[in-house]
């Protein structure tokens, strides 16, 4: 799956279109390399994305084109940052 397919349907990043300008602007890392939207990611990658005041890093669980609000946190595993991912930028 896209990079910044991911980031929106396991809702890190609200809407794709935002993803997409984060990753593009350098701020989003896979498994310590800057990443473009349409990097290919798997289970278990680490992804970095860093806010203007924090960063926010998670491993990746679960892959799934579809998910329902409440599942999308099981997508992924908060190693450092906030919980609570529903920020825009």
């Amino acid at each position: 799956m896209r990079l910044d397919k991911y980031l929106k349907v396991s809702r890190i990043i609200k809407r794709r279109t935002v993803a997409k300008e984060a990753c593009e602007n350098g701020r989003v890392i896979i498994n310590g390399k800057v990443a473009k939207p349409s990097t290919d990611i798997k289970e278990g990658d680490i992804i970095e994305i860093q806010y203007a005041t924090k960063t926010l890093k998670a491993r990746i669980l679960n892959i799934a084109e579809h998910v329902r609000k409440d599942d999308a946190k099981a997508m992924y595993e908060i190693l450092v940052g906030e919980e609570d991912t529903d920020e825009e930028e």
